[in-house]
């Protein structure tokens, strides 16, 4: 049997409670979930605007095909613990977060009490839960505690964060440690994934630099960018979710050797400029590239972030399968997809289908 086939047969009908599963990454992992034929409630807030992706799939879902949905604050105590203790989950995967560095700058407080004390109720729900098998909390490439040295971090380094928003997740890490320590240590392994920029089809976000450059292109417009010469670890949404399903897998099946917390990053070729991407980027979604530096002060943000996933490779055998070219080329497939009117769920799940092929001829 294949790595592929072991994690359907380990995801088929298991109850899982995915929040932030309205969002960008939300709407993939709960695809993919569904895929494998797990049981899904998700815990979100509404999408943010129009269009945006759960919305566009969930339109062309038949009946019974979309997970139970749960839409409320992860803020809101009362509301966790009454769909925690209603969906029963065995495994839960936290992604609801404030995700936005700018946005952290326009509202740190609600930065901090979605990111640091939505976690804090949903791990407190969690400690009642009799088939719970394991937590797994996603935070961010930006937890390290960053002096711009430009080599890569590994799960070892000091957590920090200069940013609300960087510095939130940081404080949500070692949250999570002390409830795990707490209050888990005979109980269910609970872990965190630190993943990398993710880039992928349906992604409208502000501030973010795909949907900004599908807004501009689209309008013949050049691409605003804050710091075209900074660097980051690109990487298809995929990639870290394909992760975030191994480390659960591995966390239940053998969790004395699996880590608690994982990096999810491109291998070091995919570490490119912003100005290199949206480069690459426009020459494929509108046969032209075209950007221009924003002249106006902008909020501070790290020159170089990178990180190391060996850990990831040494614990899990998990190493990403798309490089930053087929990343951009399935991204950019996925936007030309939707502007020519195609069925975003069936196109989707192929995408989800295809990297599974990748996942099965890669082993």
């Amino acid at each position: 049997m294949t790595k592929t086939d072991t994690m359907a047969a380990f995801w088929r009908g298991r109850r899982v409670l995915l929040t932030g599963h309205t969002g960008f990454k939300g709407t993939w992992m709960s695809l993919w979930l569904k895929g494998l034929g797990a049981e899904i409630t998700g815990y979100a807030l509404p999408p943010a605007g129009e269009p945006n992706l759960w919305s566009i799939v969930a339109a062309a879902a038949p009946a019974g095909r979309t997970p139970h949905s749960v839409i409320a604050d992860i803020r809101d105590v009362r509301r966790v613990d009454e769909a925690v203790t209603r969906a029963d989950p065995q495994i839960v995967i936290h992604m609801a977060a404030q995700a936005l560095v700018r946005e952290s700058y326009r509202d740190p407080l609600g930065t901090y009490a979605t990111n640091v004390m939505g976690t804090a109720s949903l791990l407190q729900a969690c400690r009642s839960l009799r088939h719970l098998e394991c937590v797994i909390v996603v935070t961010s490439d930006k937890v390290y505690e960053n002096h711009g040295e430009g080599r890569a971090f590994d799960e070892s380094d000091r957590l920090g964060g200069h940013d609300p928003y960087s510095n939130s997740k940081a404080c949500s890490e070692l949250l999570t440690m002390s409830f795990r320590d707490s209050f888990f240590t005979d109980g269910p392994p609970i872990a965190t994934a630190r993943a990398g920029n993710v880039i992928g089809g349906g992604d409208w976000s502000e501030d973010r630099l795909m949907p900004d450059c599908v807004r501009a292109l689209k309008l013949g417009q050049s691409v605003i960018l804050r710091y075209p010469d900074a660097i980051r670890p690109w990487q298809h949404v995929l990639d870290p979710l394909s992760g975030y399903l191994a480390l659960a897998q591995g966390l239940v099946e053998a969790p004395q050797k699996t880590p608690r917390a994982v990096n999810f990053g491109p291998n070091p070729a995919s570490f490119c400029t912003v100005r290199e991407v949206v480069d690459a980027f426009g020459a494929r979604f509108a046969g032209k590239p075209g950007w221009v530096r924003d002249p106006a002060p902008q909020p501070r943000e790290a020159q170089a972030l990178t990180l190391s996933s060996a850990l990831a490779g040494q614990s899990l055998g998990w190493h990403p399968r798309l490089d930053i070219r087929e990343s951009l080329s399935w991204t950019a497939d996925w936007y030309l997809a939707h502007s020519a009117g195609e069925n975003m769920l069936a196109f989707s799940e192929a995408q989800i289908a295809r990297y599974r092929d990748l996942m099965k001829r890669s082993l």
